[in-house]
């Protein structure tokens, strides 16, 4: 991607002596959750109120409008799905037209470079959902790789080039969008499994719908092209209406990650590494990449300290060793030692309240707690602590559900640490009074006692995991 005019992530690393103090202090992030007026134009952060729109998807019907913020890769070819298979450290049996898949890739040494959806549209022909940073890598791959592939990118509407989007894409999900998804659809509605597509005409034009949910329930993720995007999305709503559609905002929409236990866009574990080079001179110094923007209260100068593993983030179940693909041999070297894993934290009533309070009267101040959506890092970063003030992990994304009317975050902690009911201390706001990135405010540190619950949090989505993805192929 860089070509040799401009100047690669490696430059930018090779003249940059501390990266942690950078991604920490000097960079803007590129998501959207932390430049709200990227999108504003778009999605506003509420349509009603974010508290009934996060309700609605315990009690109704949510509607997300998803067409704006996640990059996409189409990919097609006679070597597409054999460049799937290397990335990829999924399984890939049974991956035919009518089915995706949650992709998670890795570098050789088995760090986690991120994860996207992955569709199979038809015959060597796929399409890849967010995840900038597994797009990236599968472009990488298959131009140093020789594939015989060809790759269509389309950018966020911010960063597209003309400005709109080849495809929109909306969610519903909540307790009635299947019922909101019956009657939408023209004809009769087909019976999806979780994790499988069907072509559905809706308001007299052809929709793809995807069975997934971003907060459990009978979600359905619904694509088209652009120029479709008001007809689909008025009959939608217009079905909606009787079962108690609620239009969501980008607060409401960023704050289902609580409940479903997706840890989003960990930092990627590319910056490190000769054996990654050529990926870092391949990706701009201005890009997805170099513009991580690292927040909380864990600090440390490596920032390999930063890298995360499969079994971190939960993605050990979709990890597959019937195929040859990269990080295969680190990952097969990992399976048997302990390994954080991913949890949910329920803080502390009383200290919530302390921090919310420091807010009046001449201080000390702690970090502002924002709601719904309370994390500013781009990933975040807390320490974790036991009682006896051991380092037992990091939490990383936290905000406020109204549904339990409770503070959550998500977190990896080490398997002694890890049990439902365990108290453990976390270390809210940055050391030495914050750090130099524009929205974060002069502040000082506090603990936060929590307790650990499992994650997902909500029983219903724990539920839904349990009965259809041991079921799909990974």
């Amino acid at each position: 991607m860089a070509d040799g005019k401009d100047r690669s992530l490696q430059d930018l690393i090779d003249e940059t002596p501390d990266l942690v103090d950078y991604f920490s202090n000097d960079t803007i992030a590129p998501h959207f959750r932390a430049r709200t007026s990227l999108t504003a134009a778009f999605v506003p952060p509420e349509f009603s109120n974010w508290r009934d729109e996060q309700r609605a998807w315990r009690t109704s019907v949510i509607f997300f409008d998803q067409s704006h913020h996640m990059p996409e890769l189409f990919l097609s070819g006679p070597d597409a799905l054999r460049l799937l298979t290397r990335v990829g450290i999924n399984g890939f049996t049974g991956f035919t037209p009518g089915r995706a898949k949650q992709l998670v890739v890795c570098t050789p040494r088995g760090h986690v470079i991120g994860d996207c959806i992955a569709y199979c549209l038809g015959e060597n022909s796929f399409e890849l959902v967010s995840g900038m940073s597994v797009l990236n890598w599968v472009h990488y791959q298959a131009e140093s790789g020789g594939y015989g592939v060809t790759i269509e990118r389309d950018a966020p509407t911010p960063y597209n080039p003309v400005g709109r989007r080849n495809r929109y894409r909306f969610q519903i999900d909540g307790p009635n969008a299947g019922s909101t998804f019956n009657d939408v659809v023209d004809g009769t509605a087909p019976e999806l499994p979780f994790f499988r597509t069907a072509r559905v005409r809706i308001g007299g034009r052809e929709v793809l719908a995807l069975r997934h949910g971003m907060a459990g329930h009978q979600g359905v993720e619904l694509s088209g092209p652009y120029d479709e995007l008001d007809d689909v999305r008025a009959a939608i709503l217009a079905a909606g209406e009787r079962h108690g559609i609620v239009q969501g905002g980008t607060q409401a929409y960023f704050s289902t990650i609580f409940e479903s236990g997706w840890i989003a866009y960990p930092l990627p574990g590319i910056y490190t590494g000769e054996d990654l080079r050529g990926f870092r001179q391949w990706l701009p110094a201005t890009g997805w990449e170099a513009s991580q923007q690292l927040g909380g209260s864990f600090s440390s100068p490596d920032i390999e300290d930063y890298y995360v593993n499969p079994w971190n983030l939960g993605y050990d179940r979709l990890l597959k060793f019937d195929h040859d693909f990269i990080g295969r041999e680190a990952l097969q070297a990992m399976a048997d030692r302990p390994q954080r894993r991913k949890v949910t934290l329920m803080w502390d009533a009383d200290d919530v309240t302390r921090v919310l309070a420091s807010q009046l009267g001449t201080g000390p101040r702690y970090k502002s707690l924002e709601f719904p959506v309370s994390f500013y890092g781009f990933p975040q970063f807390d320490e974790v602590r036991a009682t006896d003030g051991r380092p037992v992990g990091l939490s990383v994304h936290c905000g406020f559900n109204a549904n339990d009317g409770m503070v959550l975050s998500l977190a990896m902690l080490d398997q002694d640490a890890a049990a439902p009911g365990t108290d453990v201390v976390l270390t809210w706001g940055e050391p030495n009074g914050g750090s130099r990135k524009p929205h974060v405010e002069p502040h000082e540190q506090v603990k936060i006692r929590a307790t650990v619950a499992p994650a997902p949090y909500a029983s219903h989505v724990r539920e839904l995991q349990r009965a259809t993805i041991g079921a799909a192929p990974a």
